[in-house]
């Protein structure tokens, strides 16, 4: 299965708590059955991206990233790469080279999307189709900031850092999630 036909698998399984999360579905899956190329970050119109929202082993941190490009914190996260052969791999893979965790579980069924414009590796503006999967950290596990990341940390799920209030929405779908609600 090529990493095209396991993102409309994903999406075509997975069904949203609610309606505009369910829009957006609908939209990933136009997009993707419109173009054969939208898991490249080479796809100028856009391009599917996989997201980990890192939870610690009791759910209540979340890892986020000090995006050098954006400037602000993000959860972990990125564009999918020829070697990946799934959705969900690709967003492991994010979060291990981004948090240098080892041992990280990852639920394979998505937890929220968002589409926003961006101008990221290809120098022009594009947008990224994000695919959030929530992650989680074996107990005690020790964030090792990689060249990706102004910095790296833990912060409360329910106190995130100024400037991340559009999080609120993803940590709301990614909490329940991780702690089986």
């Amino acid at each position: 299965m090529t990493l095209h036909a396991d993102v409309v698998s994903t999406l075509s399984g997975w069904r949203p708590a609610d309606a505009a999360q369910e829009s957006l579905r609908q939209a990933y899956l136009g997009f993707l059955a419109a173009r054969d190329d939208v898991c490249r970050r080479e796809c100028a119109a856009g391009h599917i991206t996989a997201s980990a929202v890192l939870l610690d082993a009791d759910a209540e941190n979340v890892l986020l990233t000090l995006h050098p490009r954006v400037g602000r914190w993000l959860q972990l996260g990125g564009h999918c790469e020829p070697g990946d052969a799934t959705l969900a791999d690709a967003a492991l893979r994010e979060a291990r080279e981004e948090s240098g965790i080892d041992d990280l579980v990852i639920d394979p069924a998505p937890v929220h999307l968002d589409v926003h414009p961006i101008t990221c590796s290809l120098g022009v503006p594009t947008r990224h189709f994000d695919v959030r999967f929530v992650v989680r950290a074996p107990r005690g596990a020790q964030p090792v900031q990689s060249d990706e990341s102004d910095d790296l940390r833990w912060w409360p799920v329910d106190s995130l850092p100024e400037g991340s209030e559009d999080l609120a929405e993803l940590m709301e779908a990614a909490v329940p999630a991780a702690s089986g609600r």
